[in-house]
């Protein structure tokens, strides 16, 4: 199922490349987590979600910025390595879209650690179309459809969908397994390596579909999200009371159905930089990041006008 993905962004890689020299986040190994730090000083590691990476490299820097003695070393993967850094403790903090199964608890207990979980936003997954397909609402069956290779043709034009995902054992593929009723995705689906190589993928193929998080494509403001909107069109779920595209409003109440929680896991068990940074992300300012963001922070109202 895994197909290799030999695409770039040119410009993409760029600003990758930038965002390394001006952020705090550096991932080397000769930085290794100190005992003694504190909730705003030390060196802490973190394993993110790849589908969260535009919104944590905005709130380390920032968190950063406030601390400068604080040194957050970020790990941008697929949900299954996140979690099994957790386990082996390479990193303390993991954010993921869901809690800890019970088994996944037991582990840590066996261990004597007992995980802090902490919601921080509601999230959405964004379907993303090649420019050109005029099918730019899907409804839930005919989208589960295409995830467990039932359907094997788009309504209009009678071409084979294509369907992408992230990586392997991203939280991406579970959630849309889940949702189809199968363990896996079927034929016709498969995972590029990431994010940006999903959008880059659907912007070359007019009968590909791509799963990606909303965080990519909601951020009015960024650079990167304008970039990627002028190469893609992003689709909306199909209901009895309309076509509901991955609007701030429509994932607060719910009308849009591909809404999931984000939560961050802290193994520390004493008040260390992982504890301060979760408290960070949790608290005010963190939560202001997320809603002008194009999320929904979950410690923070949000008013939803509506207009006739």
């Amino acid at each position: 199922m895994n197909k290799p993905l030999n695409l770039i962004f040119s410009g993409l890689t760029v600003f990758s490349l930038l965002t390394c020299v001006i952020s705090c986040s550096h991932d080397t190994p000769d930085q290794t987590e100190q005992n003694d730090d504190t909730p705003t000083s030390g060196i802490v590691r973190i394993s993110v979600d790849e589908s969260y990476k535009l919104i944590f490299e905005n709130q380390i820097y920032t968190f950063c910025q406030l601390y400068p003695n604080a040194k957050v070393n970020v790990s941008y993967k697929s949900e299954n390595q996140a979690l099994e850094d957790l386990l082996e403790d390479s990193s303390k903090v993991a954010v993921l879209n869901r809690e800890l199964t019970e088994t996944e608890k037991r582990a840590f207990s066996g261990r004597n650690i007992f995980p802090k979980t902490t919601k921080i936003a509601k999230d959405a997954l964004a379907l993303i179309i090649h420019p050109e397909n005029i099918d730019s609402c899907i409804s839930l069956e005919t989208l589960k459809g295409f995830i467990s290779g039932e359907t094997a043709l788009w309504p209009s034009s009678k071409n084979t969908p294509v369907v992408v995902f992230d990586n392997q054992g991203s939280a991406n593929a579970r959630f849309m397994s889940e949702l189809a009723g199968i363990k896996a995705p079927g034929k016709g689906c498969f995972a590029a390596n990431g994010n940006l190589e999903v959008i880059d993928y659907v912007s070359k193929n007019r009968d590909a579909i791509g799963i990606i998080g909303v965080s990519w494509v909601s951020d009015k403001d960024d650079t990167l999200s304008q970039t990627i909107l002028k190469k893609i069109k992003v689709a909306g779920i199909q209901t009895e009371a309309g076509c509901y595209k991955p609007y701030q409003a429509y994932v607060a109440t719910g009308e849009y159905a591909l809404t999931r929680d984000v939560f961050m896991i802290n193994r520390q068990t004493r008040a260390g930089l992982g504890t301060g940074f979760v408290s960070f992300v949790a608290g005010e300012k963190g939560q202001r990041m997320i809603k002008l963001q194009g999320m929904i922070p979950s410690n923070m109202p949000v008013r939803i006008i509506r207009i006739k």
